[in-house]
């Protein structure tokens, strides 16, 4: 069955290239979503006036890859401690979201955040909304495969290779 996650923790970028990865994972959409502005760009969605996060929008086949899975992968590939920021990036933009589009799966991910709270993996406290899903505006063209099109930029190497390599070190099992 495929199901979509629409999920915000920082840089798209990172988030698309690390789920990108995963088998079962279908299609990733970077855009932008929970703000208050219709049809925004990258440019306004920067200045932090919109009130909309850098997301992606997941699609996912279940049968191979469970929304628990998937959400326990997006905690530990990005800081969820960190209130409206991803290292450098600062802003509302930035903020940590999962924006459900079920009852399912907010109760999925509410319980999630209270097992890792519970496995205090992290010295400060997850500060992850979980919102009600409203609407996704899909990002410009050219935030599309943005890691795979220019593995070579110095943001790629220094922030999302990273991720991706820890990804890879702790998630073997769920890598295509």
């Amino acid at each position: 069955m495929v199901s979509i996650a629409t999920l915000a923790n920082g840089c798209f970028w990172c988030t698309e290239a690390t789920l990108q990865l995963l088998r079962g994972v279908i299609q990733v959409t970077p855009g932008y979503t929970g703000g208050h502005t219709d049809n925004p760009n990258y440019r306004e969605v920067c200045t932090g006036a919109t009130g909309h996060a850098e997301a992606v929008q997941v699609h996912f086949d279940e049968e191979i890859i469970s929304y628990n899975d998937l959400l326990t992968i997006y905690f530990l590939t990005h800081d969820p401690t960190t209130l409206n920021r991803q290292g450098g990036d600062i802003g509302t933009q930035y903020r940590s979201t999962i924006f459900t589009h079920t009852e399912e799966q907010k109760t999925i991910a509410n319980a999630l955040i209270s097992e890792l709270t519970k496995q205090d993996l992290w010295k400060d406290p997850i500060v992850t909304e979980v919102c009600d899903f409203n609407i996704f505006y899909e990002a410009e063209d050219y935030h599309v495969n943005y890691f795979i099109n220019n593995s070579n930029a110095s943001y790629c190497t220094y922030v999302i290779e990273p991720k991706v390599a820890k990804l890879r070190e702790h998630f073997l099992q769920y890598l295509k």
